[in-house]
């Protein structure tokens, strides 16, 4: 019998199949609304995977996935406005217009649909742009990253942010990102994902944890598409959380990667990669 789920999927195009598609990232821009948006672009296809970054991080956080995963499917890296090489002037910046983003680097692109993958922050940003866009949304990828908010309130919220508006934010900034880079991992990699990740402007620190905090985007409504969370084992993921989000996703896959950071696809892409396309192979005919 074909699962249900497998008719929501097309086929991903493998690279081998086509014969002329490179796997080698290409850097592209496009524009939303007078914005400058920064994407990698590497394999082929009509449908792709499409790599979502995090609170402050960017394109390059992907850097472990766009070729490798580029050798069985369409694959896109973006950069969020504010982050990386797409434009970061001082404004509100919302899930609304982070998913957005997502959508006109598609559309530079050609891509008609997306199996979204989302880390961190970047998790709301896939489920926003799944609301928004519900045709062009084929399944979802969470990558240690929430599906419900774990601030009772703005003022709870507010703690977190208050200290990033002051002018020594870059300080307070480099103690949050040092909570997720444990001793165990890579200095050269902790170094990299530490440098980057400072290198946010401050407004856009602001602005993404804001965007993080409107109550409006936590709405439970099911998710209807396939969903494949791969998280790391963190006392934030407990028993009760993963029965939340069995409830939330009817059809989902969760999984638990151990001895892992925050930063899980990048310590260790090889077992990670295996998993999304473990994912994509169980919900229809796609590589």
């Amino acid at each position: 019998m074909i699962r249900a789920s497998a008719l929501l999927f097309p086929a991903l195009v493998s690279c081998t199949a086509l014969g002329t598609a490179s796997t080698e990232p290409a850097d592209r821009t496009t524009e939303l609304d007078g914005l400058r948006i920064h994407y990698v672009d590497a394999g082929s296809g009509a449908d792709a995977l499409v790599l979502v970054h995090g609170w402050s991080c960017d394109a390059t956080f992907w850097r472990f996935q766009t070729e490798t995963l580029a050798e069985r499917a369409r694959v896109l890296a973006v950069d969020l406005p504010g982050h990386g090489k797409s434009d970061k002037p001082e404004m509100s910046y919302t899930m609304d217009l982070f998913a957005d983003a997502v959508a006109a680097a598609m559309d530079d692109a050609g891509v008609e649909r997306a199996v979204v993958v989302g880390h961190s922050n970047g998790t709301p940003v896939a489920r926003q742009f799944w609301r928004r866009h519900p045709e062009r949304t084929l399944g979802l990828v969470v990558v240690d990253g929430a599906l419900k908010s774990f601030f009772e309130d703005a003022a709870m919220a507010e703690i977190m942010i208050a200290p990033l508006r002051n002018d020594d934010y870059i300080d307070a900034a480099r103690v949050f990102v040092n909570t997720m880079l444990p001793p165990t991992l890579d200095a050269e990699l902790a170094a990299s994902i530490r440098d980057a990740m400072l290198a946010t402007p401050q407004h856009v620190m602001i602005g993404g944890f804001e965007a993080a905090n409107d109550p409006a985007i936590w709405s439970k409504e099911p998710l209807d598409v396939p969903v494949l969370c791969v998280m790391a084992e963190s006392p934030w993921w407990t028993e009760e959380y993963e029965a939340f989000v069995a409830a939330l996703c009817p059809d989902l896959d969760y999984r638990v990667m151990s001895g892992v950071s925050h930063f899980l696809m990048m310590e260790r892409p090889e077992e990670f990669n295996a998993a999304v396309l473990e994912f994509l192979d169980a919900n229809g005919p796609l590589l």
